[in-house]
């Protein structure tokens, strides 16, 4: 029977003397019939039962923890409403009780509805389970795991998910539509869906833009990183008439913070450039994000710009580990003429094969 070693023990010959008590201890209990061994592992179960066992919330709410500063509100935010919407038959359980019955029961009413989301739930519970392994509040394997479990009980997501792009508005049609948009009253809604549109950019990178952002003097927009999807700094060129749009949105709201805001000061939503889309200008068959797409076909089919400069306007690595090592560049200007030159053919006249374009009215 080991006894551990000197150093856990105490150090020179403190060690010694503890050594030598448990050393009688365990003598003693072979003197009364009893295996010290069996003692010593009883004495560790039952100090390891006197520690509660956290329920499947209470631990998720302690991984969300022990990643603060690494996380972003925002992604924390996500893994919280997923947890919340689809775990609410394990949110009360404690975590050493969690089978697998118990995470199809999760993952069953979705995974051929909402593949996707499916997908994460699984990865997510895979990963708080793992936690309490760790936390040495479960033992064995983990019931959430994919590969070798999982991938027996459930359809392969690669066969049944159906792959559907944003709806995105046809390059040649961009003059008309944004002739129409700009017809209309110059109000925060119609401000920043063109400037989404003349910058690529995304849409939450747009609706919550500041001021401090904007460098009028270097004409650039510099998103901060927990704001992009790469989680990386991304400075946007700025067009003529892209900063056109900043000294109107600054004319309707001289003292606020964010760039484009809603009634009461508060940032516009994501709907509401998609109500503007959809409903008012009765487009249904456009997204705010497919704008992203409009503006790399039309980059594609109508110019000879590289095409390293294009993604790099719609903030994508461009390369692999090596390539992005070396290439630390932000070309800036070259990224400059790309939208200068779309923001012109934004503004073209709506003519099409020598006819005019009729606007869609109500």
């Amino acid at each position: 029977m080991g006894l551990g070693s000197v150093d856990q023990l105490g150090a020179n010959f403190s060690g010694l003397t503890v050594a030598r008590e448990l050393a009688q201890n365990a003598r003693q209990c072979l003197a009364r019939g009893v295996d010290p061994i069996d003692e010593r592992s009883k004495a560790r179960a039952e100090k390891a039962a006197a520690i509660p066992v956290p329920t499947f919330e209470q631990l998720a709410a302690e991984y969300f923890r022990a990643r603060d500063g690494s996380w972003s509100a925002r992604v924390v935010a996500n893994w919280q409403g997923t947890l919340r919407d689809y775990c609410k038959p394990i949110h009360k359980l404690p975590v050493n009780l969690i089978d697998t019955d118990h995470v199809l029961s999760c993952l069953n009413p979705i995974w051929k509805t909402k593949t996707a989301t499916g997908q994460r739930v699984q990865n997510r519970i895979e990963r708080i389970l793992g936690f309490a392994t760790v936390r040495k509040f479960r033992q064995g394997d983990n019931p959430a795991r994919w590969r070798g479990h999982l991938d027996h009980l459930l359809a392969n997501p690669s066969k049944i998910t159906k792959t559907t792009n944003h709806a995105a508005l046809d390059f040649r049609e961009m003059p008309a539509f944004m002739a129409e948009l700009r017809a209309r009253k110059p109000i925060a809604g119609t401000l920043a869906l063109e400037f989404l549109i003349l910058t690529a950019a995304r849409t939450d990178e747009v609706l919550k833009a500041t001021w401090s952002e904007i460098d009028l003097d270097a004409k650039t927009w510099t998103v901060p990183g927990e704001r992009m999807k790469m989680r990386k700094e991304h400075v946007v060129p700025l067009s003529p008439r892209a900063l056109e749009v900043l000294k109107a949105a600054r004319a309707i709201n001289p003292k606020g913070e964010h760039i484009f805001c809603g009634y009461g000061g508060r940032n516009l939503s994501s709907h509401s450039l998609l109500a503007l889309i959809q409903r008012r200008m009765k487009r249904s068959d456009v997204t705010t994000h497919g704008f992203r797409a409009t503006f790399k076909t039309w980059a594609g089919e109508e110019t000879n710009f590289p095409r390293d400069v294009v993604e790099m306007c719609l903030a994508h690595q461009v390369g692999n580990a090596v390539e992005q090592a070396y290439q630390r560049g932000k070309l800036i200007e070259k990224r400059r003429k790309v939208l200068e030159h779309f923001a012109n053919y934004c503004s073209k006249s709506p003519v099409a094969d020598g006819r005019v374009v009729a606007f869609k009215r109500r």
